[in-house]
């Protein structure tokens, strides 16, 4: 899984850089020669190219954005489908409820397996044209971190201006150093800062979000520089960037449930606490406050003392869990007239903290 920010492919005035792009394509290609491995390419660059083809200035509207990269979207696939020949291409644009609805997480999962069966290239993009804030990712760096996970790659390579993270900003101290290998992102978050430039939507912030998300399924993930050249230097066995080790992961459906986000809290006793480390199901019981609105099949965070728990798929919308909260499973239809589940969250639906 290849990922390239908006100043990877552009140059200063938003445009496509085709000799920039070209090199990529050399770089992937030898990637693909050297390691024997199938490649997946997650590509920003459609909003810049589109403001630039349509001669739009800066601050836009969000339909002007949508426009833009609508426009940008068709100019960049056929750059990438140039670069990438004689390798067919293929390109598929997702939102956030594309990696959170278990459905159809599984069924771009799917495409893209197929795809790489076929010896396609898929060339991912967040679906800008559609994607408002309630279903946005936000960023390329999160999107490749997922598209990652449901490609079930091994390694996730992250191309920037900057060849890896620092101790310091390297554009103003000269002295700072570069980190060579790091085994947990949530431990260097204090280095990273956000994008320099109004072209791109990410920064060290994003990147190391997506190193925490990938490397908790499993997956080794890079930031590296040197764009086409530095992908070459890569499949050379020759690093030229932070390297951030994967941890052992959960099996699947645990691993797409721990990166869910919550849409409210389940406050829990001690008891309980212990019964979820142990591997037992949540029931009404352990129960003892609700916070928050929520709908069946929602994830929810479960807490006990102020300490995250476990994160689950919930039985009970959050109205009927406060009625029966503190109570034993048998009074559960007495409370609500009917009762479909004994456990508020079963264990197969809950993955702990």
């Amino acid at each position: 899984m290849v990922k390239f920010g908006t100043s990877s492919l552009t140059d200063g005035t938003g445009r496509i850089n085709l000799p920039k792009l070209w090199a990529i394509g050399r770089g992937l290609q030898a990637l693909q020669e050297t390691f024997d491995c199938s490649i997946v390419v997650v590509s920003s660059g459609a909003g810049a190219a589109g403001r630039e083809r349509l001669g739009l200035k800066l601050p836009l509207t969000l339909p002007e954005k949508q426009a833009a990269a609508a426009v940008g979207q068709a100019l960049l696939m056929l750059d990438w489908a140039r670069a990438l020949a004689p390798l067919p291409v293929a390109q598929l644009l997702l939102t956030a409820s594309d990696v959170q609805d278990r459905e159809r997480y599984v069924n771009a999962r799917n495409t893209v397996e197929t795809c790489l069966r076929l010896g396609v290239v898929p060339v991912i993009n967040e679906n800008d044209s559609i994607a408002v804030n309630e279903i946005r990712l936000g960023d390329n760096d999160t999107l490749s971190a997922w598209t990652a996970y449901l490609a079930d790659a091994d390694a996730l390579l992250m191309l920037t201006d900057v060849d890896g993270l620092y101790d310091g900003d390297p554009h103003r101290n000269p002295d700072a150093r570069r980190i060579d290998t790091v085994a947990d992102p949530a431990e260097v978050s204090h280095l990273a800062g956000d994008t320099r430039d109004g072209r791109g939507t990410g920064g060290m912030v994003t990147k190391l979000r997506a190193a925490e998300i990938a490397t908790r399924a499993g997956i080794e993930t890079y930031i590296l520089g040197g764009g086409g050249h530095g992908l070459e230097d890569f499949a050379r066995g020759k690093v030229r960037g932070t390297r951030f080790l994967a941890r052992e992961h959960a099996p699947a459906r645990k691993a797409w449930l721990a990166q869910q986000p919550h849409r409210g809290t389940v406050h829990i006793d001690e008891g309980a606490a212990r019964a979820l480390r142990s591997g037992s199901s949540l029931l009404p019981g352990g129960v003892t406050e609700v916070e928050g609105t929520f709908s069946f099949g929602d994830a929810v965070l479960i807490t006990c003392a102020g300490t995250p728990v476990a994160r689950g798929l919930t039985n009970y919308p959050s109205a009927d869990l406060d009625r029966i909260r503190g109570l034993k499973s048998s009074r559960i239809e007495e409370v609500l007239g009917a009762r479909h589940y004994d456990e508020v969250i079963h264990r197969d639906n809950l993955v702990l903290a």
